[in-house]
């Protein structure tokens, strides 16, 4: 059986990398400049007791394809299979990355949003309120630190939960 599809897609530095590390036990690349990841990583991960295939994709502001990462995040999106497409958004920068949030839901792939980076947002006075943003948005979200291993658990619950909720995608033709 083919394990299902988990897509990390969000702007460039919003720590999709590190969170692809962090649940890969992997080494991609990660560092605070724009285009660091251009191509798609691929790495099975464990997910609370089960298997999943994680794709970290590169960081773009849009899914207009006017440069190589958006292209490559572009026709990934549109022409793999898809199991569940993880919106890693920066709670910092939270206006920034919901123009991408608004394209990806666009797409009718499973959606569910990650508030990344909380700490530096609590650290700067701002409150989040992750159900007015689900409300808002009509899709799940939660609010983690992806350098914070103490979120690992609760963060790969969730996953699985919703990985568990949908059907496992066909590859569109």
């Amino acid at each position: 059986m083919d394990l299902p599809v988990i897509a990390l897609a969000g702007n460039p530095n919003v720590g999709k990398s590190t969170l692809f590390n962090l649940l890969t036990g992997g080494r991609q690349h990660t560092s605070n400049w724009t285009g660091t990841t251009v191509a798609c990583a691929h790495a099975v991960a464990p997910l609370d007791g089960q298997r999943v295939m994680l794709v970290d994709l590169p960081g773009v502001y849009s899914l207009n394809p006017y440069s190589d990462e958006e292209s490559a995040t572009r026709d990934f999106l549109l022409h793999e299979r898809v199991d569940l497409l993880v919106n890693v958004v920066d709670a910092a920068n939270l206006e920034r990355n919901l123009y991408l949030t608004t394209q990806l839901l666009e797409t009718g792939l499973p959606l569910v949003v990650l508030l990344n980076k909380t700490d530096v947002a609590a650290q700067r006075g701002l409150r989040l309120d992750t159900i007015a943003l689900h409300a808002a948005l009509g899709v799940p979200v939660m609010s983690s630190t992806a350098t914070g291993a103490a979120d690992l658990p609760a963060l790969t619950s969730w996953l699985a939960r919703q990985i568990a909720a949908r059907p496992v995608a066909e590859v569109c033709a």
